[in-house]
């Protein structure tokens, strides 16, 4: 029996080397592999609890592959097959929400997020979350339809939340510092991610976050490229090796 994280780095290594469509059609295989298992699982009647959980990760995964490629009615009908008509997921409900957000369905968004407001309420999360990162999580989707809004200065009260909760949230800290961007806010929305940068290195350091820090450098200083320099080179000190060093844009 080959081991599961085989099959997985089999279908991962081919996106890491920029064969997207090999990597994808392995994933689906994998997919396929998983759902054989959870299908003979059932009839054996044992539990199929870790089978589920791999078939939500490689659905994800795949949903990450397809979102990045604007494939969105692919991602929403896989996402709504994990799902199911009952589903407590709160992760996933709000993946959905923004997977719709993108779509442009506004109010069906707007549904998901509330439905994972009501599991918190319900104190359901299916085991996968602590408690703050529920909180966190709703606080999250609720500043997603403020930015959509416009309404930036809400999105920062609720992002700032979420961070007062938990000081490495990079999801809410990048957004808040975004949203600072977005109220002209250069010098603030900067400091933001510098600071994130260097009080949790090992946590904030993403390629998300470098990319925007440097979007920020690159409208707020004339002298951009000198402190794009600088943060490369931090990056080449902690960063690890897999890290994409390619995205300060230098």
């Amino acid at each position: 029996m080959v081991p599961f994280c085989l099959r997985w780095l089999q279908a991962l290594i081919p996106v890491k080397l920029g064969q997207r469509q090999l990597g994808l059609d392995r994933f689906y295989i994998l997919l396929d592999f998983v759902r054989s298992k959870l299908m003979t699982k059932e009839q054996e009647g044992v539990s199929v609890n870790i089978w589920k959980q791999r078939e939500i990760f490689v659905i994800n995964a795949i949903i990450g592959h397809h979102l990045s490629n604007k494939e969105f009615s692919v991602c929403l009908d896989l996402i709504q097959h994990l799902l199911g008509p009952d589903s407590s997921n709160p992760i996933l409900l709000s993946k959905l929400g923004y997977i719709q957000m993108q779509t442009g369905d506004l109010e069906s968004a707007k549904s998901s997020f509330n439905r994972v407001e009501a599991l918190m309420k319900e104190g359901k999360s299916d085991e996968l979350l602590s408690e703050i990162e529920f909180k966190n999580l709703v606080n999250r989707n609720k500043a997603m339809v403020y930015m959509v809004g416009k309404d930036y200065v809400s999105a920062v009260r609720e992002l700032e939340e979420c961070i007062e909760r938990d000081p490495m949230d990079v999801v809410a800290i990048n957004n808040k510092a975004l949203c600072l961007m977005y109220l002209r806010d250069l010098p603030d929305s900067i400091k933001v991610l510098e600071n994130a940068l260097e009080r949790v290195p090992t946590v904030a350091l993403n390629e998300t976050v470098v990319v925007n820090l440097c979007s920020m450098y690159e409208l707020a200083y004339v002298n951009h490229s000198d402190i794009k320099r600088t943060l490369s080179s931090w990056i080449a000190r902690v960063a690890p090796d897999d890290f994409d060093s390619s995205c300060t844009r230098i």
